[in-house]
């Protein structure tokens, strides 16, 4: 299509898109644990598995990165979870003196 007035059409173009900026986000948080976005993927970690995250603070918990696609870390809390043992706590018998109290 030509116009004769001499106007261009012109195409809008957007710029490549980037790397995502959150590969892993905490959604909500709750009483029993908080519930952890990882790329597609919403994960629930209950405190009763992971003991050491129940103290922590709202923003402890938001500082969180996936240094690997199966690995989670915590750097305010020095806190590494495989999301496997997310998946599967069962199998992870992790033993936790956090919050215990010595009689």
């Amino acid at each position: 299509m030509s116009h004769s007035d001499g106007s261009r059409s012109m195409k809008m173009k957007s710029g490549k898109a980037g790397k995502p900026t959150s590969v892993v986000e905490i959604r909500r948080i709750s009483t029993e644990g908080f519930w952890i976005l990882v790329a597609d993927t919403e994960k629930f970690v209950a405190f009763e598995h992971f003991p050491w995250f129940k103290n922590a603070t709202v923003s402890q918990l938001l500082n969180v990165v996936l240094p690997s696609k199966n690995h989670l870390y915590w750097p305010d809390l020095d806190a590494d979870v495989t999301l496997e043992s997310i998946d599967h706590p069962e199998r992870f018998p992790l033993v936790s003196r956090v919050g215990l109290v010595e009689h």
